[in-house]
């Protein structure tokens, strides 16, 4: 039982499990196996270069729709300086994973948790990225809560599923697209993923680690979930400060005291009995990324990498810190009516 709880740790008695099981506590790992429709996963890689000027999503993935006619493999590439975004589609016998580490090649692509190798090139278009991550930060993993999504990642009918990869890490590297060469030595970056069938009704997703003090990150989900018969608003929050990890989430007695989003800025609180986490992002321009829904890309979504996210942390009513975080990620998807 301790060999399983310390697996995002790297111990090796996991592998003796069934893959089924030992995914569960991996969330890195491919959850599609055995899947042949209705099923999406994505990897999520934000690579941000050290003068912040130059920030990229590249975001692999798989997406199984009704079968065999829409099934294939993508690459997604999201230019947040000049905010525009590309889809690359993939045959679906391109896309390979390694059973016992994650591993993921699409095509001559590889994507794995320590580096970011692959190049895509489309008419007016050309992006290669040949990135190492280098001290990952990985969202803790316990027997009962293997990963953000705690012990919701036990139940076999959620529509997504979330993990959070690493909240913060370096970068070494190059980036060029198109005519454009960028040096990612001593950039930051952050790593998730999602799967599933399709991503909720209505969301808020945002996440920045680039604030003043280092070891800093956010990482912020607010959806409408179904569930058995009915549906709940739920929430997830890591504020990374100064490398210790303070947790929000439904699962945690956390609650959603303040949502307000207007075309300029999304407002919102999430509290405990004890702490309080305030958040004011300022929304920057987007780009429209494809979205599953029911396993078929045909979704869109504007996602932002330019937004700047002040945060307030309390305890008790005391603050405990204030700062902003620059270069931020931020997404407000469907009908988003059904949170406020």
């Amino acid at each position: 039982m301790n060999a399983l709880c310390s697996y995002a740790r790297g111990m090796g008695a996991v592998r003796l499990l069934p893959y089924y099981i030992r995914r569960i506590w991996d969330d890195a790992l491919y959850h599609g196996y055995g899947k042949r429709r209705r099923f999406f996963e994505g990897w999520y890689y934000k690579l941000v270069d050290s003068t912040g000027k130059n920030r990229f999503a590249v975001i692999p993935g798989i997406a199984l729709g009704d079968g065999e006619r829409t099934a294939h493999a993508f690459i997604q590439i999201l230019d947040g300086t000049g905010v525009r975004a590309h889809y690359e589609r993939y045959d679906i016998n391109d896309f390979q994973h390694d059973p016992l580490r994650f591993d993921i090649r699409i095509g001559r692509n590889r994507f794995t948790r320590d580096h970011v190798k692959c190049a895509v090139t489309a008419d007016r278009f050309s992006f290669a990225a040949d990135v190492s991550l280098q001290h990952t930060t990985p969202w803790p993993v316990t027997l009962f809560a293997p990963g953000i999504m705690g012990p919701y990642a036990f139940a076999p009918f959620m529509e997504c599923y979330h993990g959070v990869l690493s909240l913060d890490h370096a970068l070494e590297g190059t980036v060029s697209i198109d005519d454009r060469y960028v040096d990612m030595n001593d950039g930051r970056g952050y790593c998730e993923k999602d799967w599933g069938r399709s991503f909720p009704s209505a969301w808020v997703w945002m996440q920045t680690n680039h604030f003043p003090e280092p070891e800093t990150s956010l990482t912020f989900s607010l959806a409408k979930i179904p569930w058995l018969n009915g549906r709940f608003t739920g929430c997830i929050a890591g504020l990374l400060l100064r490398g210790k990890l303070y947790r929000f989430a439904s699962y945690t007695g956390a609650r959603l005291k303040e949502i307000a989003v207007s075309s300029a800025e999304v407002r919102c609180t999430v509290a405990d009995g004890r702490c309080a986490l305030h958040i004011v992002a300022q929304r920057g321009a987007g780009a429209a990324l494809a979205a599953p829904a029911d396993g078929v890309m045909t979704g869109r979504i504007a996602e932002s990498m330019s937004s700047r996210i002040m945060v307030t942390f309390t305890d008790r009513g005391k603050e405990i810190y204030s700062g902003e975080g620059m270069h931020g990620g931020l997404e407000v998807g469907g009908d988003i009516t059904q949170l406020t």
